[in-house]
C-alpha cells in the first residue's frame, strides 16, 4: 500500500535541505505509485521564466511547500470569494486543491516543474479531485491573468516587483490577490492574516490601483 503522501514532509522545516519524490507507475499517478529516490528540492531550484519587467532576468525560486497554518490563513483570506482562482508557481498543489474544497473554481495552479506537476497530479488523485483542478506547464510571465479573480503567490522578494507591474496591469478590479511568506513591499494590503512564517496579506486591486493613482497625481512632475 502507498498510503503515505510524500508532499506532508517537511511541513515547517524552512532551513533544513527539502525533498520531493519522483513518482513512478504503470498508470501515471494511480494506486501503485512508488517513489523512487528522492532529490534535494532547493538544489532543484526552477526557473520561472522571463518578463519584461525582469529586465531578462530569469529568475530562480526554490520549492518550500506552503506550511498547513500558511494555507490556512491563504483561505481565511479568501473566504466567501468566487470566481478563477490561480496559484502563481503552484509547487506541489496544495493551494490549488484547498481552494477546489472550499468552492473556489475552477482552480488552476501555474507551474514549470514537471515533477512537481506530476506530484501536484497524484495528489489531486488522492484527494479525490483528478480532473476537477488543473495543474499547466506554463511560464507565469507569459500567462494572460485578466480572468483571474483570486491569485496565490508565495514566491521570492525578488520576483515581487516585477510581477506586480504584471497584475496591475492584467487583473480586473474585483481580483484579490493573496501573498504568503514575503508582503508586495509597494502595496498596502488590505488585511493580513498570521504571524511570523505564517503570516500572508490580502490585496484588493482596486484599492492598489487607487493608491497607485494617488501615488502618481501627488509625485512632483
Amino acid at each position: 500500500m502507498c498510503d503515505a503522501d510524500p508532499a506532508e514532509a517537511p511541513g515547517r522545516g524552512y532551513a533544513r535541505s527539502l525533498y520531493f519524490p519522483l513518482l513512478t507507475s504503470h498508470s501515471p499517478f494511480g494506486p501503485c505509485a512508488r517513489f523512487r529516490g528522492w532529490v534535494p528540492g532547493c538544489a532543484a531550484a526552477w526557473a520561472l521564466g522571463r518578463g519584461g519587467g525582469c529586465a531578462g532576468a530569469r529568475a530562480l525560486v526554490p520549492y518550500v511547500p506552503s506550511s498547513a497554518q500558511q494555507v490556512a490563513n491563504v483561505m481565511v483570506l479568501l473566504e466567501g470569494r468566487s470566481g478563477k482562482t490561480v496559484d502563481l508557481g503552484s509547487g506541489d498543489g496544495r493551494l490549488v486543491i484547498e481552494a477546489y474544497k472550499h468552492g473556489l473554481r475552477p482552480a488552476v495552479g501555474y507551474e514549470l516543474n514537471p515533477w512537481l506537476l506530476r506530484l501536484s497530479n497524484y495528489r489531486a488523485w488522492k484527494a479525490g479531485y483528478n480532473g476537477k483542478v488543473s495543474f499547466l506547464k506554463q511560464d507565469l510571465w507569459k500567462v494572460n491573468l485578466s480572468d483571474c479573480y483570486n491569485v496565490t503567490v508565495f514566491l521570492a522578494p525578488s520576483v515581487k516587483p516585477p510581477l506586480a507591474a504584471k497584475l496591475l496591469a492584467e487583473l480586473p478590479d474585483e481580483a484579490r490577490v493573496v501573498a504568503g511568506r514575503f508582503p508586495f513591499p509597494s502595496w498596502t494590503p488590505t488585511s493580513t492574516v498570521g504571524k511570523g512564517l505564517d503570516q500572508v496579506w490580502a490585496y484588493d486591486m482596486k484599492e492598489v490601483r487607487q493608491a497607485a493613482q494617488t501615488s502618481a497625481e501627488g509625485s512632483p512632475v
